[in-house]
């Protein structure tokens, strides 16, 4: 199969929206962000969830960097090793060691994704938000032969953005895209100002001419822990998700499996039309 323009994908994108949007399966359908009010919920439930879970994870982590830091030191001793049996328990010692590295990252990427709650919320520049990561990210997509393009709204309104987290929120759906494109192709980032239901709202899509998302796996995309990918660990949607929810916005999802995906970050725009009131903070 030929691989799909970026402009292709994107007008075909923009086209089922404006025959009634994505498949139904496939995400939220909302063209707003959440109400205050039930955004302000979300954020209590997450934050009684965050405690737990969050200190369920600090629990293991410490006891899993003891055993990491040993198995590092058990592996030091056995370096140079002459015997036969040495060297096979030097193998299986740092197959145990790979394990706990990459546990320990689980278990952070398990805790930034249960820390995003109430967050500081200020009125920001979205598209220099969007520049600063494309920069970002820029070297390793051009490295795996991914051209990256940008369409930034001039008329895009400010947003009350918490800017870290919505960094890492576009980093994780730029590395989700990257992936998507293994042999190469096209990333489109682009900022739009559309009109929702409260007032303004800032939208940013994320669009790429990667294999696209099957329809049966589009609605676990965002549930923690799912992944296509035998070494992804299933928690960078759910935590892009997450974040997007705590600044009172909404995530949308389109792809067409062979010819690439959208996600849609749809954000309240900064000011009395469109304040969600800044967060917790």
């Amino acid at each position: 199969m030929a691989r799909s323009s970026a402009a292709e994908v994107t007008e075909a994108f923009s086209s089922a929206s404006a025959e009634g949007g994505p498949d139904p399966a496939s995400a939220p359908q909302s063209s707003s962000p959440l109400p205050a009010d039930q955004a302000q919920r979300l954020r209590d439930q997450y934050a009684e969830i965050a405690q737990l879970a969050g200190g369920l994870a600090h629990e293991i982590r410490n006891p899993l960097s003891t055993m990491r830091l040993t198995l590092d030191l058990l592996a030091e001793d056995f370096r140079g090793a002459q015997s036969d049996r040495d060297r096979r328990a030097l193998q299986k010692i740092d197959r145990v060691r790979k394990e706990s590295h990459r546990l320990e990252g689980l278990l952070e990427d398990f805790l930034r994704l249960v820390r995003v709650g109430g967050l500081d919320l200020a009125p920001a520049d979205l598209n220099a938000v969007v520049e600063d990561v494309r920069d970002f990210c820029e070297p390793q997509s051009l490295a795996h032969g991914i051209v990256t393009r940008i369409q930034l709204d001039p008329e895009l309104p400010p947003v009350a953005l918490h800017v870290d987290s919505l960094k890492q929120a576009l980093l994780n759906l730029i590395r989700n895209a990257q992936n998507a494109m293994p042999s190469g192709g096209e990333l489109i980032l682009r900022t739009r100002r559309c009109a929702g239901d409260a007032g303004d709202v800032a939208r940013l899509d994320v669009i790429d001419t990667g294999v696209g998302i099957p329809p049966s796996d589009r609605p676990r995309v965002f549930d923690a822990f799912f992944s296509t990918r035998a070494r992804g660990t299933g928690l960078g949607l759910p935590m892009t998700r997450r974040i997007v929810e705590a600044h009172g916005g909404t995530i949308e999802l389109d792809s067409e499996p062979g010819k690439g995906t959208q996600f849609s970050l749809l954000l309240p725009a900064a000011g009395p039309r469109g304040d969600d009131e800044g967060g917790d903070g």
